[in-house]
């Protein structure tokens, strides 16, 4: 039976609220306007107006998805910057898989080794009396 999760862990920040507006051009992507506000929804003028955008990489797997944050004033200057916020994230994100595809190729599988949940690989124990 699943626990339920404790009621201070599912409290929202009240001082970092946002509204979040969605703005499309629908081909490449869309950008997020997180606009901060105060408890009572007013905007918040203390804090920065952030933009984020979101698109996909396509790969032999699927497709991937891409989030990043742009530097931006405007939403104008956001749609501008989006090109390179995007190229940027897809280079990070393949980078990362090469380095994750490197540890998986060099991890040596050793007879007895813990496996996958903290427990020893069962098809690794041999079925017989004797154990080295």
């Amino acid at each position: 039976m699943a626990e339920r999760p404790d009621e201070k862990e599912m409290e929202m920040a009240v001082e970092d609220l946002y509204r979040e507006e969605v703005f499309t051009d629908q081909q490449v992507g869309t950008i997020r306007r997180m606009t901060p506000v105060t408890a009572e929804g007013a905007q918040d003028g203390s804090r920065a107006v952030q933009y984020v955008g979101q698109t996909q990489l396509l790969t032999p797997a699927g497709a991937l998805p891409l989030s990043f944050e742009i530097e931006a004033v405007s939403l104008g200057e956001a749609a501008r910057k989006f090109g390179a916020g995007a190229a940027a994230a897809a280079e990070d994100t393949i980078k990362r898989l090469e380095e994750m595809r490197r540890d998986a190729a060099s991890s040596i599988v050793v007879p007895g080794a813990e496996g996958a949940g903290g427990a020893p690989d069962p098809r690794l124990q041999g079925g017989g009396k004797f154990k080295l």
